[in-house]
Formats: structure tokens, C-alpha cells, sequence
């Protein structure tokens, strides 16, 4: 079972020090792999989140530790909702925490990343080829390892943010407005 990695958007907010963003949103398609992948709503779950151990890192830099959600505890808070998996913690006051703060807030670093491996289970992924182009979409995961803030990431929808508490009411409605046109784009 090979590990791979995805990159998606980052958010912050609140504080200052708190980060926070959807590290996978379902029934997105990626930017250009050398194909094209959906991660269906149902292929990450809290049992998922419960099973693995996740640790948070600076653009997926061993050394750049940001938080960590063990089994489901730490302080890594993921949540599985009807967008996806949602990650928060709070910076550390390391470089890595202060880098990750710092750059989020002038904007340089606004994506998401995620690892994980496609469970060996039958139907656990699908590759077609559609108008020359090939999908593969993953209908189950069996594990994360790691959700990051990262420059580049292979899902445009994810996020990454630092704001102050006075900006989050604003920020947060935009991050719904473009929620619900993604949701509308794909119901379409």
C-alpha cells in the first residue's frame, strides 16, 4: 500500500494562531495529476479519523510539525461534515507554528495537502477514461497520515487562513458562498 499525498486550501482564524480549512472536499476534481481524481463523500469517515494517526506539517516537512491528531485525539482536530474533512489547531509558537502563522496571513500560503492510502477493499476505486481523459475516483480510504498547509496543492477547493477575530464573520461567509457555488457546479 503506497502512500500518497494531496494538496487542497488552508484557513486561519480567530486569533490569530488558530488555522484551520477543509484539507479534502468531496466530490472535487483535482488540478492535473497526469489524471484526474474525485474523492467521493463517504470515502473519508470519522472511523477513518479514528483509525489513523495524523500529523499536521508545514508543507509536508517532517521537521515542520504543526499538531497532531492520534486516533482521533490531540491537538489535530479533524471533523468529517458534507463538504469534507475539516482540520483546526493551534500554532505552535515553534518556527514552524510561526511560519506557517505569518505566511497564512499575508496571503503566501492559502492551500491545503493531505496523504493517505485507498483501502484494498473491492470498490475502494474506480479508473475510467472520459473524453480522453483518465479518472480515478476513490470511493474509500483506509488511512491519513498527515493533513498540511501547503504552496501548491492538487485541489483548488481546499483552504488555508490566518485572520483576526474581527474578519472571520466576513471571511467565513465568503467560505460559504464558494462552498455552495462548488456544490451547485457539481449538482450541475
Amino acid at each position: 500500500m503506497e502512500k500518497e499525498y494531496r494538496f487542497n486550501s488552508i484557513e486561519s482564524v480567530e486569533d490569530n494562531r488558530t488555522v484551520y480549512g477543509y484539507a479534502v472536499v468531496f466530490e472535487s476534481e483535482s488540478r492535473d495529476l497526469g489524471f484526474t481524481e474525485v474523492i467521493h463523500r463517504g470515502a473519508i469517515t470519522e472511523e477513518t479519523i479514528k483509525n489513523s494517526d495524523v500529523i499536521a506539517k508545514l508543507n509536508h516537512d517532517d521537521d515542520k510539525v504543526l499538531a497532531r491528531s492520534r486516533y482521533g485525539n490531540g491537538s489535530l482536530k479533524l471533523t468529517v461534515d458534507e463538504v469534507g474533512v475539516r482540520y483546526e489547531f493551534e500554532a505552535p509558537h515553534t518556527n514552524a507554528g510561526d511560519e506557517c502563522v505569518e505566511l497564512c496571513k499575508r496571503g503566501d500560503l492559502f492551500e491545503a495537502s493531505f496523504a493517505f492510502t485507498v483501502s484494498k477493499d473491492e470498490g475502494s476505486e474506480k479508473w475510467t477514461k472520459r473524453n480522453g481523459v483518465l479518472y480515478r475516483d476513490i470511493y474509500k480510504i483506509d488511512k491519513l497520515y498527515d493533513i498540511s498547509p501547503v504552496y501548491n496543492a492538487a485541489y483548488a477547493a481546499t483552504s488555508a487562513y490566518t485572520r483576526k477575530l474581527d474578519e472571520s464573520k466576513a471571511i467565513e461567509e465568503k467560505l460559504d458562498a464558494e462552498l455552495k457555488e462548488l456544490d451547485e457546479l457539481f449538482d450541475n
